[in-house]
């Protein structure tokens, strides 16, 4: 009796062993089918969720579903604030005239600002694969509005040729440490700004070439 089970046990310990050990079920985030964030800390996360019928969304209390076809056009951006030195944009317009926006950070505590690169990424390329197969003829705009994009140049400009000035006088009067102050200024509105200005620089786009500069 015992040899028989001892036996039996064996033959089903070798049938477990035959099983798969992990098993790969990939999750709807993964895909890059859901999104969702926190643009302040009051407040519901507006969320979003690509469906077979179209871009689904609930912003507070409002929420529709637009069939990718009818979205009329999407312009991604590099928008950076304090709290997070790293935050992309996309603003979707439909042809109702609505528009919705799409941020990768998330508010979670009041300093804290939280990056979501890998899931606004996936979800903003999985948006445009979708709308390509739906045959969409939206307008594919990257960085700012061409106004807007002058403006910042005309203020780049401007500070320059102020800076310049202050250094050349400092480095006259033999003001050492605030010429260095100005160099070290100018070195940081450079990077700052000057950062800003050129991922941002007007372009359009195609389905197939998303700007790598203004997705995380």
């Amino acid at each position: 009796m015992y040899a028989a089970l001892g036996a039996l046990a064996v033959r089903r310990s070798r049938e477990v062993s035959t099983l798969p050990t992990q098993i790969d079920l990939p999750t709807e985030a993964a895909a890059g089918v859901r999104y969702a964030y926190k643009a302040s800390l009051i407040g519901s996360a507006h969320q979003f969720e690509l469906t077979d019928q179209g871009l689904s969304w609930q912003v507070g209390s409002k929420s529709g579903v637009w069939p990718y076809a009818d979205i009329a056009a999407i312009r991604l951006s590099y928008r950076p604030v304090s709290m997070q030195s790293r935050r992309f944009r996309a603003d979707i317009d439909g042809t109702n005239h609505q528009r919705i926006s799409i941020l990768s950070t998330s508010w979670q505590t009041v300093a804290l600002m939280a990056p979501q690169d890998r899931d606004y990424r996936a979800f903003m390329t999985q948006l445009h694969k979708r709308m390509q197969e739906a045959g969409s003829k939206a307008a594919l705009i990257g960085g700012l509005g061409p106004k807007t994009y002058a403006a910042g140049i005309v203020l780049l400009v401007l500070v320059a040729i102020a800076i310049t000035g202050l250094l050349a006088r400092a480095l006259a009067t033999g003001a050492f440490g605030g010429a260095l102050f100005l160099v070290g200024f100018a070195a940081l509105f450079g990077w700052q700004i000057g950062g800003f200005i050129r991922r941002n620089t007007p372009r359009a786009y195609t389905f197939d070439h998303l700007p790598e500069a203004l997705l995380p």
